[in-house]
């Protein structure tokens, strides 16, 4: 036995230490360990990160993070799938670096934070009217920035699909708007019962009662049919946009159109 106890080594992980009588010895520290152990990532090999006199990465193959100044690597490709650059966990969603495609879409000459200033400007003085369609896309897509930010929702809906909206509570139950996102696949009804149930307002949705509780867009009041699949209305026609604002309300079954939707603006905000 004392014999066998010569042959091999110990895995140098101080939390395994498993003898292996075929240990593996890492081509980086020169350190023996066991199978499980082997690779420079599992071991957090001391020298996988070097880099070499002449500024050449000599470590486990990484990629850089293309955010300027960030010094990140990740072990896998982690892709954006809109401007298809490379960047670290934490800048891989469009609004953490900046995303190029979100830049030519508000203006190519200006950064991000200037040209929302120019938009929040244009938007000045018409956020009560919203006489045109492309005055009320423009206010939705500087909201959309802003609720991208603090929007709660099912984390397991991919981001291709993700809608977002600020939803104003019922005026009985004095709770504020809530920064919400959802799939472009679901209804409306799902929406509102989803909506109902996290806030804890009452739902007679499903019973013979005459009043219904109904989705409203903000903008004009008018309602938003149950059966409606979200991204039907996305079209811009109907005043949906994504960013936009909606309003949840009780309301007797036949009603089409929601007055006085200035109130939720003004007494939930």
């Amino acid at each position: 036995m004392a014999e066998l106890a010569k042959i091999g080594e110990h895995c140098s992980v101080e939390s395994c230490r498993q003898l292996d009588f075929l240990p593996l010895q890492c081509d980086g520290c020169g350190c023996f360990f066991c199978l499980k152990h082997q690779s420079k990532v599992s071991h957090d090999c001391s020298k996988s990160l070097l880099v070499s006199s002449s500024g050449q990465y000599t470590g486990c193959p990484a990629y850089n993070c293309n955010l300027p100044g960030c010094p990140k690597r990740e072990l896998v490709p982690v892709l954006c799938e809109h401007c298809h650059l490379n960047f670290c966990l934490s800048h891989r969603h469009q609004q953490d670096h900046i995303c190029s495609q979100i830049k030519k879409e508000l203006d190519s000459t200006a950064t991000a934070p200037q040209r929302v200033s120019q938009i929040l400007g244009q938007c000045k003085g018409q956020k009560k009217s919203f006489k045109t369609a492309r005055s009320r896309e423009m206010a939705a897509k500087v909201a959309l920035m802003k609720l991208k930010a603090q929007a709660n929702g099912d984390c397991s809906i991919p981001e291709t699909e993700r809608v977002f909206f600020l939803v104003f509570m019922p005026l009985s139950h004095g709770h504020p708007p809530k920064a919400l996102f959802f799939s472009k696949r679901w209804t409306v009804g799902r929406i509102t019962d989803l909506i109902a149930d996290k806030a804890g307002i009452t739902n007679l949705n499903n019973t013979s009662s005459n009043m219904k509780l109904r989705l409203f867009i903000q903008d004009n009041g008018k309602v938003l049919s149950s059966d409606q699949v979200l991204a039907d209305l996305l079209d811009g026609d109907q005043g949906v946009f994504n960013g936009g604002s909606l309003i949840m309300e009780t309301v007797p079954a036949d009603l089409l159109v929601l007055p006085d939707t200035h109130l939720y603006d003004s007494g939930q905000k």
